[in-house]
């Protein structure tokens, strides 16, 4: 949020009470869920305040009023904009908790927050509360606290994939990193990318689709939108990789069980300075051809002795998915496959 005041009007009144205009840009905010519907938010907001003049405009927010009132507005606004970039929208009741506490930066309160609160990772959308399910996911986010670079493997259905996104999107809100970089090697069961139809970015979206599910779950549509064409969360196959040093960034590597040994070292090597990593994959499902070997599991057996990085092994009981799913990893276990 950025602002500006002008003086609109000069009064004889006292400075305290002379006339202004502040003027607030909403950067990288999805409007409908901030504002409300027909910017219902800011009009309850308006409302609180009938001496004051409060226009909504695209991503401006006009204020026109005493420097008093102005001041508690702004206070008000700020707040709503810490909560939002907490829980990701602004409700009818938030807007009233505020403006009966007058704004958190007056009183040095919030409103109550949801029980278990450091256990949520991200408030995401239409009511979605993501945190780990599991005591192996939950290694995996304390993991990802205490470790610059992170395995994690286990089988389909355990909330890898969902979980390190969570992560980073998480650290992503609380400014911990300045971008999210997701990658998948572009390989699945067999499967020649230019024997699909279309150009590389239809052939490549089906591989990414889970990734977009998850970040579809935790970022509003119109924010997510802003993040890709600004580049601030960036889905791209592993061979645009090669080449680039990823600085302050939490770099997401899934599906590793199918990347060759030399991608996975290339991967390694992108980390810069103030970055993470996440590595995801299930060593049971490796679809590399003519029995290639998997870089996920070479990395694991070179890289153990190395302190400062953590391996996660999540297992059938982590499973989340539909009840079957457990039974069925729990027989192909037992018939070695």
């Amino acid at each position: 949020m950025r602002s500006e005041i002008a003086y609109f009007s000069e009064s004889p009144l006292n400075a305290t009470y002379r006339l202004v205009e502040k003027v607030i840009t909403l950067d990288n905010i999805s409007l409908i869920d901030f504002l409300g519907v027909e910017n219902t938010n800011i009009k309850e907001v308006a409302a609180a305040f009938p001496m004051s003049k409060i226009i909504s405009r695209g991503n401006e927010i006009r204020i026109k009023g005493t420097t008093p009132e102005i001041a508690r507005i702004s206070d008000i606004l700020e707040s709503l904009l810490e909560h939002y970039q907490r829980y990701g929208k602004i409700t009818h009741d938030n807007v009233q908790s505020y403006l009966s506490q007058g704004g958190a930066a007056s009183t040095g309160t919030v409103p109550p927050v949801p029980p278990n609160d450091e256990e949520v990772l991200v408030y995401g959308n239409r009511g979605v509360v993501v945190r780990a399910k599991t005591e192996n996911q939950k290694k995996l986010v304390e993991a990802a606290e205490k470790y610059d670079l992170v395995f994690a493997t286990g089988p389909a259905g355990t909330g890898k994939t969902y979980t390190a996104v969570a992560i980073a999107v998480r650290a992503l809100k609380n400014k911990e990193v300045k971008k999210i970089i997701i990658t998948r090697p572009a390989v699945e069961a067999g499967e020649n990318l230019g024997f699909l139809p279309g150009d590389l970015k239809e052939k490549i979206d089906p591989y990414l689709r889970p990734i977009y599910d998850a970040l579809d779950d935790m970022i509003p549509a119109e924010k997510l939108k802003l993040y890709q064409e600004n580049r601030i969360i960036e889905i791209a196959p592993l061979a645009y990789m090669r080449g680039r040093t990823l600085n302050n960034a939490f770099i997401l590597l899934d599906e590793a069980q199918n990347t060759t040994p030399m991608q996975m070292k290339m991967f390694l090597t992108r980390m810069g300075p103030s970055s993470k990593a996440i590595i995801t994959g299930d060593k049971s499902q490796i679809d590399l051809p003519n029995k290639q070997k998997s870089g996920l599991v070479e990395s694991i057996d070179i890289l153990k002795p190395i302190k400062g990085i953590a391996f996660v092994e999540l297992d059938g009981s982590d499973v989340v998915r539909h009840r079957l799913v457990r039974e069925i990893i729990t027989a192909y276990e037992k018939a070695g496959q």
